[in-house]
């Protein structure tokens, strides 16, 4: 399971996107800023919880966090490496 929590302005989020959209990867997308009330203030939850701090894009890949536009992170956690 993917999961990417991003802001829907920001560069760094796109490439995120677009990287797992060229190699027709599924994914869940929370666009934070985007998000309303309870629903934005759990996902920036989430973001701390598993980063320590507020800074995005994050990409959740089979329990792995990769924080920013790291392609070459992102495309061993896909493959299953660690």
């Amino acid at each position: 399971m993917v999961k990417v929590y991003a802001l829907s302005t920001c560069p760094w989020c796109k490439k995120v996107k677009k990287l797992l959209d060229d190699k027709n990867v599924q994914y869940d997308v929370v666009d934070v800023d985007l998000a309303q009330g309870e629903e934005q203030k759990q996902a920036l939850a989430e973001v701390e919880e598993l980063t320590g701090k507020r800074g995005f894009p994050v990409t959740v890949i089979d329990g792995k966090v990769i924080q920013g536009f790291k392609q070459e992170e992102i495309e061993g956690a896909l493959k299953g490496e660690k």
